[in-house]
């Protein structure tokens, strides 16, 4: 039996890493030699960078040549399918090592002319918005090639995702991926979590405080960038717990220019003392809000439901709560009517106890609650008790357990047919049935002959009376239907032979 104090052997072991360079290039070699041997892994990571399906290569630190000097960026993806061959250089840097604009340009020429898809980089900076890479480069070097990112946040996240949810095929690959896992997952390995809001954090707080920030002051980029980090931060860490799709809720102009959104974030910033930012969560009833109201000291996290469309107000109300019969007596509850710009707001456990006192305007349609739950803003600048983003990454958390993932849309039921033989028309006092002399006249007229009732139908297979089951409600109401249609039996009936009628026997 092993004793307390022995390690265990590692396929990827954390034990030897000298400094960072070691930790860089068996992060490398590990995360290259993974892609090659887990299948799934592999496609996850390569195939949204344009990689085509097919066996996958890789290899550490090829020498290139630049002009007069030698390049050896840190790996190569190598993948072929039709004769076609697709490289992608990579560039990796772990702890608080950053990526260099002229070292990242250089492997753009060896890409271009070797004429390779593009370069990957891999390091804990996490982009600073949806689609910019952390390193502003000359864009006449994407002419023909293309720049990606990852974080190692993003790429443990994938890896999660994969081995815990979609699944691995193979044991023995599904065991390669979970030393993977465990490697990223040691502080060792150089793969950090987003851990810094920056040195311009305090002042640009104090600022704030102050009453005294204005658009142009030294730090606000910095603060608005590191807070779009944080909320992509936020998303992965959901999604790898969740298996879910989970991801910054932009609009179609932020989405295509993300100087439209940084610009958004600095003006919240500068007029209403706050930073925003939505979460989209896949098969969620709604996007999570985020703000963090820095001279309020607060972080707020809310999500919008729509109201069942139909019911007493107080139904609607009850509706809810009983959704939310495990969460916090001090979650917020607002209420919104139709047609009105203000809302009735009170505490769940105050709406828990009255219903109605959430109904401030009953003549109104309540239509939408906003559940919000407000907790108290950490200061620092870093991780740990009373830093700012673990004040947000535990509200993010604490409120999707306990809110989001317990309520589900309402959905309205399917139309019901009227109960018992009666039909609509007859629940409503709506005499259908044709007068007498109607009734007279079809007796007299010759019953038309069904040419569709040549053959009977066809059945997809036999069963016996333990399988039948007997309709004999709706086989009423469809007699009650033809009895105001033909009341007078001139069209007779499918099956039957009778002189008076000239529909064919079909037996």
């Amino acid at each position: 039996m092993a004793e307390d104090h022995w390690q265990a052997a590692r396929l990827i072991p954390t034990s030897g890493i000298s400094g960072p360079d070691e930790a860089e290039r068996r992060a490398t070699s590990a995360l290259l030699a993974v892609i090659t041997a887990v299948r799934e892994f592999g496609a996850a990571v390569i195939r949204p960078l344009g990689a085509p399906a097919g066996p996958v290569e890789a290899f550490i630190e090829v020498p290139f040549k630049v002009g007069d000097r030698t390049v050896s960026p840190d790996g190569v993806i190598q993948t072929s399918r039709g004769g076609k061959t697709w490289t992608m250089l990579v560039e990796v840097k772990t702890g608080t090592m950053s990526l260099g604009k002229e070292q990242v340009e250089a492997y753009l020429d060896v890409a271009r002319e070797n004429e390779f898809a593009g370069l990957l980089t891999i390091s804990n900076d996490i982009e600073p918005e949806p689609g910019v890479h952390p390193v502003a480069v000359d864009r006449r070097k994407l002419r023909k090639v293309s720049l990606w990112h990852l974080s190692w946040a993003e790429l443990l996240t994938v890896a999660v995702q994969q081995r815990v949810f979609r699944g691995v095929s193979d044991p023995d690959q599904a065991w390669i991926l979970e030393e993977l896992i465990r490697y990223l997952e040691h502080p060792k390995s150089g793969a950090l979590d987003f851990a810094d809001m920056g040195p311009a954090w305090v002042p640009v707080r104090e600022a704030v405080s102050a009453g005294t920030l204005r658009p142009g002051d030294k730090g606000v980029d910095e603060v608005v960038t590191h807070w779009d980090q944080l909320l992509r931060f936020a998303a992965l860490r959901l999604a790898r717990e969740l298996g879910a799709d989970v991801g910054l809720l932009l609009s179609r102009k932020e989405a295509a220019d993300p100087r439209v959104r940084h610009a958004a974030l600095i003006d919240s910033l500068v007029s209403e003392h706050s930073l925003r930012g939505q979460l989209r969560i896949a098969d969620a009833v709604g996007p999570l809000n985020v703000i963090a109201d820095l001279r309020a000291g607060r972080i707020t996290v809310s999500i919008d439901v729509f109201a069942p469309k139909e019911g007493r107000a107080t139904t609607r109300v009850n509706w809810l709560t009983r959704q939310l019969r495990d969460a916090p007596d001090a979650l917020r509850i607002d209420a919104f009517c139709t047609g009105s710009r203000t809302s009735s707001s009170k505490l769940l456990g105050e709406v828990r106890d009255d219903p109605s006192s959430l109904i401030t305007d009953p003549p109104r349609e309540l239509r939408l609650f906003r559940i919000a739950a407000t907790t108290p803003m950490g200061t620092k600048r870093n991780t740990g008790r009373g830093g700012f983003i673990d004040s947000v990454l535990t509200s993010i958390d604490g409120f999707y357990g306990a809110v989001v993932q317990q309520v589900r849309p309402w959905a309205a039921k399917a139309p019901q047919l009227p109960k018992g033989p009666q039909l609509a028309t007859e629940q409503a006092g709506i005499d259908v049935t044709p007068p007498p002399g109607d009734v007279a006249e079809d007796r007299n007229a010759e019953a038309p002959v069904d040419d569709f009732y040549d053959e009977a139908p066809p059945y997809s297979q036999e069963v016996g009376d333990q399988d039948v089951v007997n309709w004999a409600q709706a086989e009423q109401r469809l007699e009650r239907e033809r009895q105001h249609s033909d009341p007078a039996g001139t069209l007779g009936k499918r099956g039957e032979d009778t002189e008076d009628s000239q529909v064919p026997n079909l037996e």
